[in-house]
């Protein structure tokens, strides 16, 4: 690590950076770090800093791993773990990720100064389902079924029952395992509403894959049947049928049940979540929650509270309202006395429908019902290029932080590339728990990065997965694009495995406009046998 290095996680850990932060007056909230050039001004002037603060920023964290080994017998003795999986969430909605944004977010600021900020961090897809599968399980959701596209409110179980995953692995090492939110990873319905037995429990549900508590919907908000699920039990079996409606609040046909409010729908499941949090402390058992929410996806329905709050029409506001949620958690987790022994992990399952709006034609802020912006109001995916559904970094990089007990590591910066994949084997390895061999086969841990951020670290070839069934294979800065366009929703589209494939360099070339295959052709080559390996026979 060199001077320049350390002055971006000190400056971002302390706030010595003038020029980026949020606030009024001498009251800061958060210092961003400075650009590659305004840091390299400023290194000699803060050369003395960076020499001296590392070692007041390791005093500090080793007191307070004292402290949490030193604490009493009181409760839990292993950390609870909390991860929370926000739908749609761009890496520019966030600003500890784009200065610029005009969305308050005061939460992922307090993430950011408090946890760990993975600014390299990728999705498996760049579509909810087959994410989901991937985080759960760590593996690959391509090896499965479904090869493309995401699953409806009535779609069959995706993960298979003898399959070990978070939470079955977390309840055989004695955790209680709780889910709340969007599913979205099929139950098993039949397909025509009216045969939907709405009294009698799923046959197939969470509980069937080892969370003993689970309160969830079945997809996303805008497919239905719009049902509440209690342990595989509907809350509510009357219904009625709901009319579709356009974007922003946009939702398919289908029946509704009587207590199912589509606005109120995330303040409904967070509170089912703090009702989980304000018990954890009275357990000797720690407690897994995973808590997938279903904001900003579609419909864009920010709560009364909300509507109105910032300046970048209901898709701001439903940001804001996210941010908001991830502090009712946090605020939880303090008042009960959890926050410093759990481990909260905030991301997000693919990025942002927003895409990037041409001046001369409306946007969001002009017209709600349009599904963008102009670069100048916001950049939902923040410079990356793509959208939600895309093999482009826009499609998968996302927001990722994670918070260890008595926030260690706080500040932090990771730059190293990272995936949701990872997360199995990581908490596993981190929490030395033992998991099954054949567990997880796409998963790689980087809780060595968890226990100590600085020292080198170099994920091996990692693979995203677009909307219509795009492979990309990332190493380091170079990613090879196994075809010839987006894979998703922008222009050009291509095909799978369409020519030409594209080798890009996300660090030389991060908005991905040069290919860099004639250049490099030993790369080339290198990565797409990487593919070749990793993919085998699915």
């Amino acid at each position: 690590m060199n001077v320049n290095d350390s002055f971006e996680i000190i400056s971002y850990a302390f706030g010595f950076c003038d020029d980026y932060c949020i606030g009024a007056g001498d009251k800061h909230v958060l210092c961003f770090p400075c650009s590659p050039t305004n840091r390299s001004m400023k290194a000699n002037r803060f050369r003395k800093i960076c020499v001296v603060a590392p070692l007041f920023f390791c005093i500090h964290h080793c007191s307070a791993y004292a402290q949490s080994n030193l604490a009493g017998d009181e409760g839990p003795q292993r950390p609870n773990i909390i991860l929370l999986l926000a739908d749609d969430l761009g890496y520019g909605d966030v600003q500890p990720l784009n200065y610029k944004s005009q969305i308050p977010t005061p939460t992922f600021i307090r993430l950011a100064k408090e946890g760990m900020t993975f600014t390299d961090a990728h999705t498996p897809s760049s579509v909810c389902t087959p994410t989901r599968y991937g985080l759960l399980t760590g593996r690959y959701c391509w090896r499965t079924s479904l090869k493309k596209g995401v699953l409806n409110g009535y779609g069959q179980p995706l993960i298979e029952n003898d399959r070990p995953n978070l939470a079955s692995v977390l309840k055989q090492d004695g955790y209680r395992t709780h889910v709340v939110g969007k599913w979205h990873l099929g139950l098993g319905m039949p397909k025509e509403a009216s045969d939907i037995m709405f009294n009698e429990t799923l046959s197939s549900h969470p509980g069937s894959l080892g969370f003993e508590y689970s309160f969830i919907i079945p997809a996303s908000l805008d497919f239905p049947p719009y049902v509440y699920f209690r342990n595989g039990l509907a809350t509510s079996s009357k219904l009625r049928e709901q009319p579709s409606s356009p974007f922003p609040a946009f939702t398919r046909k289908g029946p509704v049940a009587e207590d199912f409010n589509q606005r109120r729908c995330l303040d409904r499941l967070t509170d089912e979540t703090l009702e989980i949090i304000a018990d954890m402390g009275q357990q000797r058992e720690p407690s897994f929650i995973y808590f997938p929410l279903t904001a900003p996806h579609k419909p864009v329905l920010p709560n009364v509270l909300h509507t109105g709050s910032t300046s970048l029409g209901p898709y701001g506001d439903f940001v804001r309202q996210v941010d908001h949620t991830i502090g009712r958690v946090v605020e939880a987790l303090e008042k009960h006395e959890q926050l410093d022994n759990t481990i909260l992990i905030v991301t997000s399952d693919n990025g942002s429908f927003m895409k990037s709006i041409p001046k001369e034609e409306p946007d969001h802020l002009k017209d709600s019902a349009v599904q963008g912006f102009h670069v100048d109001n916001h950049t939902a995916n923040s410079n990356w290029r793509g959208t939600k559904a895309d093999i482009w970094e826009g499609g998968h990089r996302v927001p990722f932080f994670i918070r260890l007990p008595n926030a260690k590591n706080g500040g932090v910066r990771f730059t190293q590339v990272v995936g949701l994949i990872d997360i199995m084997r990581t908490i596993t390895d981190y929490l030395d728990v033992e998991i099954p061999e054949s567990a997880a086969p796409d998963s790689y841990s980087f809780a060595s990065v968890l226990q100590s951020p600085f020292e080198v670290f170099q994920r091996p070839p990692l693979i995203c997965h677009s909307a219509a069934g795009m492979f990309s294979v990332r190493l380091g800065p170079w990613k090879l694009i196994a075809g010839n366009g987006s894979g998703g929703r922008e222009q050009p589209k291509g095909v799978p495995f369409g020519e030409p494939w594209q080798l890009k360099n996300i660090e030389l070339d991060p908005t991905e406009q040069k290919d860099f295959a004639d250049k490099h052709p030993e790369i080339f080559n290198d990565l797409k046998q990487e593919l070749k390996r990793i993919k085998g026979t699915d």
